[in-house]
């Protein structure tokens, strides 16, 4: 079967990368632009470079700062009420996976009908709408180079995945100097995240020659300098080294898909609204446990890029030693150990194995899980 690989038409990354956008925006000859972000991204000041470097173009511009985490079908048509009447022609996504998914929901409705639900699923955006540019801030979920979008439905309390190449960003953007200010936590659970897509994405049944190297040196350069940018957040090399990890991430997954990881976290950030990069980090070793015997050599491939030692032992003593690895990395960065510590009950899990099951991410695990498996795995993960 034929494999295809997708990924942003252009990338710019580096210190100063942003203002490497706005002077590729001035060389289209863009009009007016809309900017979507939230309220703490302001509060930070990191929206400022762009502010500036858009002002000193003399490029217009109107923000929308009104993103929340897990952002839902309400806030998108919040946003594209407001793109409607700024009379913008292209969108800037700016921040992390919330802010650039509503950017990316906001891009389908400018040529697709609403509501946004309608396009829950894979290729299933038909046009593909005004140009998005994408600037990220936080070294984790890749939606700067990916064509997904997450987006929660309110009524049914679960998170709509749209995957269609039509909304993959036309410029994306990682500029290491806006995440300096990043809070340790946030740096945590977006690097978990990150981590996770590389190893889902490596493991995947849709893995291919051409995603593996990603994701590997990706789990690589994310197991060495995670730790420091949540221990020093003012460290610009670990910071650039994490953009670069998630961004590899990003192109791994875009093509070879994700599995039960993001399945089983989706309906626990939809009903709690739990942060999507701890809610992965919680799982991701109790899943990787389970898929392990169904994929050997693969996790002891990642042993060596999880920083272990494996001189003298088997590719199983190897495999085991990967897990356990990632494991001491969540621990080592201060995610939760379990979703109880959350609020999570049993009766909350009990109610989320339907969804994961149905999720679109599901078919990517290396294996099939039942039903029974997915709540034994949820009761393990509180």
């Amino acid at each position: 079967m034929a494999f295809t690989l997708a990924f942003p038409k252009i990338n710019i990354s580096g210190e100063n990368a942003i203002k490497e956008l706005v002077c590729h925006l001035v060389s289209k000859g863009v009009d007016h632009g809309f900017i979507i972000a939230d309220q703490a991204l302001e509060q930070l000041g990191l929206l400022e470079p762009l502010i500036g470097a858009l002002n000193e173009s003399g490029l217009p511009f109107t923000c929308f700062t009104e993103t929340v985490p897990n952002p839902t079908v309400s806030v998108v048509n919040q946003a594209y009420e407001a793109y409607k009447e700024s009379g913008a022609s292209y969108i800037i996504g700016f921040g992390g996976g919330s802010a650039i998914d509503t950017a990316k929901a906001v891009k389908i409705l400018t040529a697709n009908p609403q509501p946004i639900t309608l396009y829950t699923g894979v290729n299933n955006v038909k046009k593909s709408g005004v140009p998005l540019f994408a600037i990220n801030t936080t070294a984790g979920t890749a939606a700067e180079v990916t064509s997904n979008a997450v987006i929660t439905d309110e009524e049914t309390k679960v998170k709509c995945v749209i995957i269609d190449s039509n909304i993959i960003p036309d410029v994306s953007v990682n500029d290491p100097s806006i995440m300096l200010g990043l809070p340790a936590e946030v740096t945590a659970a977006t690097g978990m995240d990150a981590l996770t897509h590389a190893i889902e994405a490596y493991v995947s049944v849709g893995a291919h020659i051409l995603t593996d190297h990603s994701a590997l040196e990706s789990v690589r350069l994310i197991s060495q300098y995670l730790p420091h940018a949540v221990e020093d957040g003012s460290n610009l090399e670990a910071r650039e080294m994490m953009a670069l990890g998630q961004f590899l991430a990003g192109m791994a997954f875009n093509s070879a898909g994700l599995g039960m990881v993001h399945a089983m976290a989706h309906p626990a950030g939809a009903h709690k609204n739990l942060p999507h990069g701890v809610c992965n980090a919680i799982l991701l070793p109790i899943v990787c446990e389970f898929n392990r015997p169904h994929r050997v050599e693969k996790f002891a491939n990642l042993a060596p890029a999880l920083g272990c030692n494996v001189a003298g032992l088997s590719k199983e003593q190897a495999s085991i030693e990967a897990v356990k690895a990632i494991c001491e990395l969540s621990e080592r960065v201060g995610i939760p150990q379990g979703f109880a510590q959350l609020g999570v009950t049993k009766q909350d899990v009990n109610q989320w194995v339907e969804s994961a099951l149905a999720d679109p991410c599901a078919g990517g695990n290396p294996v099939a899980m039942t039903a029974d498996d997915v709540l034994a795995l949820y009761m393990k993960s509180l």
